[in-house]
């Protein structure tokens, strides 16, 4: 095994020239830079020896920082980081402007401006042409409705917008900032360059998880120190990361999931039902690996996030669910849009109504299509279903370690299926394939394949299994394994990355494979 490392980190480095340098300095859009590939962490290593240099200069390191995450984020989007650059100076001087003003009607004006801006922008590059072909197709049903055939030959031709990554977790970081400074909640930051420190910093820009400026802003002027136990931590998370990335993630996508959302009449319903079980699989371990990369990095910079994924599939209700899957973005939704809407402080039917407005733009919030939309509108209404029956039957509601040990597990059963049901749509490229992955579920199933797809796809149903016993392992197991690799000599945490990168390099396919939450 140590041969074929060293053999492969010759042939990396032999593939190292004067061309290929040069390239880190040119956006290219085929290859956008990762947490996932060797020359981010190639390039990282060198950016943290001069960071950690820079201890004690705080105006410096942030400079550095923050030129680091332009350059982050042009690999990323090119010139669009011009763009970050724009709305992040905009909110700079809402924010500066709204502690100065004691008016309420301008207070309330300039919260007005900076939703303009920032939301604007949003839909602009991500709704524009989903909002347009909506209106052109209601003008062509007018036309046949009222026999108008100039109306009926209304078409809108998509145009070609580019999508700059991220712009969805900037924008929503940069809204938060400007709400809790207007509910007295937060100061605003007194020099342009701190704040765009926090809006661009490189470990959550592109897909998170959401940091909110009051737990982050505070951190900023602390004095640098990170101790052996966050260094420790930070790796192990950029392990676990790693692993569920580029070890789990890609290779049932581009080896099963794939292929059976590319078709689904191709195969049985049974083998439909895996890749469902499979692709919950490949979203979770994407997701929240790029989230432990993210807080894993941001710890050996010294800063700490949030927990962003908290075993989500051992949830025994969608309520549950929702507090442990994607809780950044679930916390965000809940104090900026659930409480502003009224929350559960307008009666019962004004909550559900609540519940289901903020989950229908949640789903669009990830995507402009009906799709997204059916599947914000699952979550909704199975959380005001839920909350119903809490409400309702007392027998039902949650009682923390009380509850029985079988009433445990079917709900963990029927909120995991619950979910799989609602990532059929998010994950099918179109109605249709979402509507005929669920007819050969239902239709055409035939258990008896069940052998020879274990047979034939040995790798894939390994890493499922695999993953799936990591993920509903106790919380205590993940704890001793991060102790362990905590305590560890660096010399064994060198080794452990080597061998993790070994493992990568043996099972990569057709090159990296972008992060699902890219395109959001």
């Amino acid at each position: 095994m140590l041969d074929s490392l060293l053999t492969d980190m010759r042939g990396f480095f032999s593939g190292l020239s004067w061309e290929k340098a040069g390239e880190q300095f040119v956006y290219l859009p085929d290859a956008p830079m990762l947490f996932s590939s060797g020359m981010f962490f190639f390039l990282f290593t060198g950016f943290l020896i001069i960071y950690k240099s820079l201890g004690k200069h705080l105006l410096i390191r942030i400079i550095y920082v923050t030129a680091f995450s332009f350059y982050f984020y042009y690999k990323s989007s090119g010139l669009w980081f011009l763009l970050l650059i724009a709305t992040a100076t905009s909110d700079f001087f809402i924010g500066r402007r709204l502690v100065l003003t004691t008016s309420v009607a301008v207070r309330k004006v300039l919260v007005m401006i900076s939703l303009c801006v920032n939301l604007g922008v949003l839909a602009y590059f991500k709704y524009f042409n989903f909002l347009m072909d909506m209106g052109a197709r209601l003008i062509h049903e007018a036309g046949a409705l009222f026999g108008n055939e100039t109306l009926q030959h209304t078409m809108y031709a998509p145009s070609d917008i580019f999508l700059p990554v991220g712009i969805s977790f900037f924008t929503f970081q940069s809204l938060s900032y400007i709400i809790d400074i207007y509910r007295r909640q937060l100061e605003p930051l007194y020099r342009w360059i701190d704040y765009v420190f926090y809006v661009s910093f490189f470990p959550q820009l592109v897909a998170g998880p959401i940091v909110r400026a009051r737990d982050f802003i505070p951190q900023i002027y602390k004095e640098l120190a990170v101790t052996r136990e966050q260094f420790g931590e930070g790796l192990f998370l950029i392990f676990c990361g790693l692993f569920k990335k580029a070890v789990i993630s890609d290779y049932i996508s581009l080896n099963f999931v794939d292929r059976i959302f590319d078709a689904p009449l191709l195969y049985t319903g049974v083998e439909n039902l895996l890749g469902v079980y499979g692709y919950a699989l490949q979203i979770y371990c994407d997701f929240s690996g790029y989230s432990d990369m993210a807080i894993g990095i941001a710890l050996l910079l010294g800063y700490r996030f949030a927990v962003n994924f908290d075993s989500p599939y051992q949830s025994a209700s969608i309520t549950e669910f929702w507090r442990r899957w994607h809780i950044s973005l679930s916390s965000w939704l809940k104090d900026y849009l659930y409480i502003s809407l009224g929350g559960n402080r307008k009666g019962k039917t004004r909550t559900y109504l609540n519940l289901m407005i903020t989950m229908l733009l949640g789903g669009l919030w990830h995507g402009a299509s009906l799709r997204f939309i059916l599947w914000g509108a699952i979550h909704g209404v199975s959380l005001a279903v839920h909350k119903f029956i809490m409400g309702r039957f007392s027998r039902f509601k949650q009682s923390g370690s009380r509850t029985s040990p079988f009433r445990r597990v079917m709900g963990v059963v029927f909120t995991f299926h619950l979910v799989c049901f609602g990532w059929i749509f998010f994950r099918a490229g179109t109605m249709q394939i979402a509507g005929e992955v669920l007819s050969q579920i239902v239709t055409d199933f035939h258990p008896e394949v069940f052998i020879q797809f274990v047979m034939g796809y040995k790798g894939v149903v390994l890493l499922m299994a695999a993953g799936y016993i990591l993920h509903f392992a106790p919380h205590r197991a993940g704890l001793a394994m991060q102790h362990i690799v905590t305590r560890s000599p660096l010399f064994i945490q060198a080794l452990l990355l080597a061998l993790l990168i070994f493992i990568i390099v043996q099972m990569k396919g057709a090159g990296v494979q972008p992060f699902i939450y890219f395109q959001f």
